[in-house]
Protein backbone atom coordinates (compact mmCIF):
# COMPACT_ATOMS: atom_id res chain seq x y z
CA UNK A 1 0.00 0.00 0.00
CA UNK A 2 2.17 2.73 -1.06
CA UNK A 3 1.04 6.16 -1.34
CA UNK A 4 2.47 9.81 -0.87
CA UNK A 5 1.86 11.65 2.04
CA UNK A 6 3.25 14.54 0.36
CA UNK A 7 6.47 14.72 -2.71
CA UNK A 8 8.74 14.61 0.62
CA UNK A 9 7.59 11.91 2.18
CA UNK A 10 5.79 8.66 1.03
CA UNK A 11 3.92 7.09 3.28
CA UNK A 12 4.79 3.82 5.06
CA UNK A 13 2.27 1.53 5.53
CA UNK A 14 2.33 -0.55 9.24
CA UNK A 15 0.48 -3.24 9.95
CA UNK A 16 0.36 -4.16 13.61
CA UNK A 17 0.31 -7.43 15.20
CA UNK A 18 -0.18 -7.92 18.84
CA UNK A 19 -2.76 -9.53 20.83
CA UNK A 20 -2.91 -6.61 23.51
CA UNK A 21 -5.42 -4.23 22.45
CA UNK A 22 -3.77 -1.28 24.38
CA UNK A 23 -0.28 -1.80 22.75
CA UNK A 24 -1.71 -1.33 19.07
CA UNK A 25 -3.37 1.33 20.34
CA UNK A 26 -0.16 3.25 22.16
CA UNK A 27 1.75 2.14 18.92
CA UNK A 28 -1.29 3.79 16.16
CA UNK A 29 -0.69 6.95 18.40
CA UNK A 30 2.94 7.04 18.27
CA UNK A 31 3.09 6.15 14.31
CA UNK A 32 0.31 8.03 13.22
CA UNK A 33 2.30 11.56 14.59
CA UNK A 34 5.20 10.69 11.51
CA UNK A 35 4.13 12.50 8.52
CA UNK A 36 5.48 9.27 6.48
CA UNK A 37 3.76 6.53 8.55
CA UNK A 38 0.56 5.48 8.34
CA UNK A 39 -1.44 2.19 10.27
CA UNK A 40 -2.86 0.07 7.77
CA UNK A 41 -4.42 -2.78 9.91
CA UNK A 42 -4.10 -4.39 13.01
CA UNK A 43 -4.64 -7.93 14.22
CA UNK A 44 -3.78 -9.78 17.66
CA UNK A 45 -3.49 -13.14 16.11
CA UNK A 46 -2.67 -15.40 13.01
CA UNK A 47 -6.19 -15.59 11.72
CA UNK A 48 -6.09 -11.81 11.70
CA UNK A 49 -2.50 -10.70 10.51
CA UNK A 50 -2.60 -13.37 7.36
CA UNK A 51 -5.44 -11.87 5.26
CA UNK A 52 -4.80 -8.16 6.26
CA UNK A 53 -1.65 -8.69 5.11
CA UNK A 54 -2.90 -9.94 1.72
CA UNK A 55 -5.29 -7.50 0.95
CA UNK A 56 -3.14 -4.54 2.34
CA UNK A 57 0.27 -5.19 1.36
CA UNK A 58 2.06 -3.23 3.91
CA UNK A 59 5.08 -2.13 3.75
CA UNK A 60 6.38 -3.10 7.19
CA UNK A 61 4.95 -5.10 9.84
CA UNK A 62 5.40 -4.65 13.84
CA UNK A 63 5.18 -8.48 15.47
CA UNK A 64 5.08 -9.58 18.81
CA UNK A 65 6.73 -12.71 19.21
CA UNK A 66 4.20 -13.80 21.81
CA UNK A 67 0.68 -13.71 20.46
CA UNK A 68 -1.34 -15.68 23.34
CA UNK A 69 -1.01 -19.31 22.27
CA UNK A 70 0.43 -18.58 19.70
CA UNK A 71 4.15 -17.58 18.68
CA UNK A 72 5.04 -15.00 16.18
CA UNK A 73 8.16 -16.97 14.85
CA UNK A 74 5.51 -19.96 13.56
CA UNK A 75 3.82 -16.29 11.87
CA UNK A 76 6.82 -15.15 10.24
CA UNK A 77 7.00 -17.02 6.49
CA UNK A 78 3.03 -16.53 6.28
CA UNK A 79 3.18 -13.20 6.64
CA UNK A 80 6.15 -12.80 4.22
CA UNK A 81 4.55 -14.71 1.70
CA UNK A 82 0.97 -13.09 2.12
CA UNK A 83 2.92 -9.15 1.79
CA UNK A 84 5.81 -10.36 -0.57
CA UNK A 85 7.76 -6.67 -0.12
CA UNK A 86 7.08 -6.38 3.36
CA UNK A 87 9.50 -6.28 6.25
CA UNK A 88 9.44 -7.59 9.63
CA UNK A 89 10.36 -5.97 12.82
CA UNK A 90 10.08 -7.92 15.96
CA UNK A 91 8.97 -5.83 18.83
CA UNK A 92 9.61 -7.91 21.81
CA UNK A 93 9.53 -8.63 25.69
CA UNK A 94 11.08 -11.38 25.21
CA UNK A 95 14.82 -11.80 26.04
CA UNK A 96 16.36 -15.05 24.74
CA UNK A 97 18.92 -14.66 21.77
CA UNK A 98 18.00 -17.82 20.21
CA UNK A 99 14.41 -16.28 19.76
CA UNK A 100 15.82 -13.42 17.94
CA UNK A 101 18.33 -15.58 15.79
CA UNK A 102 15.25 -17.29 14.82
CA UNK A 103 13.13 -14.36 14.21
CA UNK A 104 16.32 -13.38 11.93
CA UNK A 105 16.30 -16.87 9.86
CA UNK A 106 12.78 -16.58 9.39
CA UNK A 107 12.79 -13.17 7.59
CA UNK A 108 12.66 -10.39 10.26
CA UNK A 109 14.67 -7.74 9.41
CA UNK A 110 14.97 -5.93 13.24
CA UNK A 111 14.37 -6.77 16.58
CA UNK A 112 13.35 -4.36 19.18
CA UNK A 113 12.91 -4.89 22.83
CA UNK A 114 9.30 -3.16 24.29
CA UNK A 115 11.28 -1.51 27.09
CA UNK A 116 12.99 0.63 23.90
CA UNK A 117 12.25 3.93 23.74
CA UNK A 118 9.38 5.43 21.05
CA UNK A 119 12.21 7.13 18.88
CA UNK A 120 14.37 4.47 18.71
CA UNK A 121 11.38 2.12 17.65
CA UNK A 122 10.64 5.15 14.92
CA UNK A 123 14.03 5.22 13.74
CA UNK A 124 14.31 1.33 13.44
CA UNK A 125 11.05 1.50 11.23
CA UNK A 126 12.48 3.84 9.27
CA UNK A 127 16.12 2.10 8.53
CA UNK A 128 14.37 -1.35 7.74
CA UNK A 129 11.44 0.51 6.05
CA UNK A 130 14.84 1.50 3.56
CA UNK A 131 16.20 -1.80 3.65
CA UNK A 132 18.18 -2.18 6.44
CA UNK A 133 19.23 -4.57 9.20
CA UNK A 134 18.22 -3.25 13.01
CA UNK A 135 19.87 -5.44 15.47
CA UNK A 136 22.12 -3.95 18.45
CA UNK A 137 25.34 -4.67 19.03
CA UNK A 138 24.75 -7.42 21.17
CA UNK A 139 22.19 -8.85 19.27
CA UNK A 140 24.04 -8.95 16.37
CA UNK A 141 26.86 -10.48 18.11
CA UNK A 142 24.59 -13.34 19.49
CA UNK A 143 23.28 -13.52 15.77
CA UNK A 144 26.62 -14.47 14.67
CA UNK A 145 27.38 -16.69 17.73
CA UNK A 146 24.64 -18.63 16.66
CA UNK A 147 25.50 -18.85 13.34
CA UNK A 148 29.10 -20.69 14.11
CA UNK A 149 26.85 -23.44 15.53
CA UNK A 150 24.86 -24.32 12.55
CA UNK A 151 26.08 -22.63 9.28
CA UNK A 152 29.82 -24.01 9.19
CA UNK A 153 29.78 -24.64 5.23
CA UNK A 154 32.94 -25.39 3.67
CA UNK A 155 34.50 -22.68 1.41
CA UNK A 156 34.79 -22.96 -1.99
CA UNK A 157 36.87 -21.62 -4.77
CA UNK A 158 34.08 -19.53 -6.28
CA UNK A 159 33.66 -18.00 -2.42
CA UNK A 160 37.53 -16.89 -2.27
CA UNK A 161 36.76 -15.52 -5.65
CA UNK A 162 34.06 -13.26 -4.30
CA UNK A 163 36.01 -12.04 -1.79
CA UNK A 164 38.79 -11.08 -3.85
CA UNK A 165 36.76 -8.47 -5.29
CA UNK A 166 36.35 -6.79 -2.35
CA UNK A 167 38.15 -3.11 -2.46
CA UNK A 168 39.75 -2.04 0.97
CA UNK A 169 37.31 0.47 1.49
CA UNK A 170 34.40 -2.11 1.26
CA UNK A 171 36.71 -4.40 3.89
CA UNK A 172 35.93 -1.98 5.86
CA UNK A 173 32.65 -1.70 6.02
CA UNK A 174 32.07 -5.32 5.94
CA UNK A 175 34.14 -4.51 9.48
CA UNK A 176 31.58 -2.12 10.98
CA UNK A 177 28.52 -3.94 9.79
CA UNK A 178 30.06 -6.94 12.02
CA UNK A 179 30.94 -4.72 14.86
CA UNK A 180 26.38 -3.53 14.29
CA UNK A 181 27.56 -0.12 13.34
CA UNK A 182 23.95 1.06 10.74
CA UNK A 183 24.81 3.16 7.84
CA UNK A 184 24.75 6.30 9.51
CA UNK A 185 27.48 5.13 12.53
CA UNK A 186 29.66 3.77 9.38
CA UNK A 187 29.61 6.73 7.84
CA UNK A 188 30.41 8.81 11.43
CA UNK A 189 33.31 6.51 11.28
CA UNK A 190 34.93 7.08 7.90
CA UNK A 191 34.20 10.69 7.47
CA UNK A 192 31.65 9.48 4.11
CA UNK A 193 28.16 10.13 3.27
CA UNK A 194 25.31 7.98 4.13
CA UNK A 195 24.86 7.70 0.46
CA UNK A 196 28.49 6.60 -0.48
CA UNK A 197 27.94 4.36 2.46
CA UNK A 198 24.67 2.54 0.87
CA UNK A 199 26.39 2.54 -2.61
CA UNK A 200 29.43 0.55 -1.26
CA UNK A 201 27.13 -1.80 0.57
CA UNK A 202 24.97 -2.08 -2.78
CA UNK A 203 28.28 -3.17 -4.46
CA UNK A 204 29.23 -5.85 -1.36
CA UNK A 205 26.11 -7.50 -1.46
CA UNK A 206 26.36 -7.73 -5.68
CA UNK A 207 29.90 -9.20 -5.36
CA UNK A 208 29.66 -11.56 -2.47
CA UNK A 209 26.39 -12.67 -4.20
CA UNK A 210 24.04 -12.11 -0.94
CA UNK A 211 20.66 -10.45 -0.65
CA UNK A 212 21.21 -8.14 2.77
CA UNK A 213 22.96 -8.14 5.68
CA UNK A 214 22.10 -11.07 7.58
CA UNK A 215 23.22 -13.19 4.64
CA UNK A 216 26.46 -10.85 4.74
CA UNK A 217 27.17 -11.37 7.97
CA UNK A 218 26.81 -15.15 7.25
CA UNK A 219 29.02 -15.22 4.13
CA UNK A 220 31.76 -12.69 6.03
CA UNK A 221 31.71 -16.03 9.45
CA UNK A 222 32.12 -18.95 7.04
CA UNK A 223 34.53 -17.26 4.69
CA UNK A 224 37.19 -15.53 7.56
CA UNK A 225 35.85 -11.79 6.80
CA UNK A 226 35.26 -11.40 10.42
CA UNK A 227 36.10 -13.35 13.62
CA UNK A 228 34.48 -13.42 16.97
CA UNK A 229 36.46 -11.88 19.57
CA UNK A 230 36.19 -11.51 23.14
CA UNK A 231 38.43 -9.16 25.40
CA UNK A 232 40.23 -11.95 27.76
CA UNK A 233 40.18 -9.97 31.02
CA UNK A 234 35.80 -9.28 30.38
CA UNK A 235 35.72 -13.00 28.82
CA UNK A 236 37.03 -14.00 32.69
CA UNK A 237 34.86 -11.89 34.43
CA UNK A 238 31.85 -12.55 32.35
CA UNK A 239 31.39 -8.39 32.38
CA UNK A 240 31.05 -8.36 28.71
CA UNK A 241 29.12 -9.81 25.59
CA UNK A 242 31.07 -11.37 22.62
CA UNK A 243 32.06 -8.67 19.63
CA UNK A 244 32.41 -8.96 16.19
CA UNK A 245 35.62 -7.81 14.68
CA UNK A 246 36.16 -7.81 10.56
CA UNK A 247 39.54 -9.33 9.49
CA UNK A 248 40.93 -6.52 6.94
Amino acid sequence: MTSSADESHPTIGILLVDDHAVIRSALRLLIEKQPEMVVVGEASNKAEAVPIAAREQPELIILDLCLGEESGLDLIPELLAAAQDAKIIILTGVSDPAEHQRAIRLGAMGVVRKETSADMLLKAVRRVSAGELWLDRHMTANLVVGLRRDLKAPQTPGDADKSAQLTAREREIVTLIGEGLKNKQIADRLYISEATVRHHLTSILRKLEVSDRVELLIFAYQHNLIQLKRDATEQKLGLAPPSVRAIQ
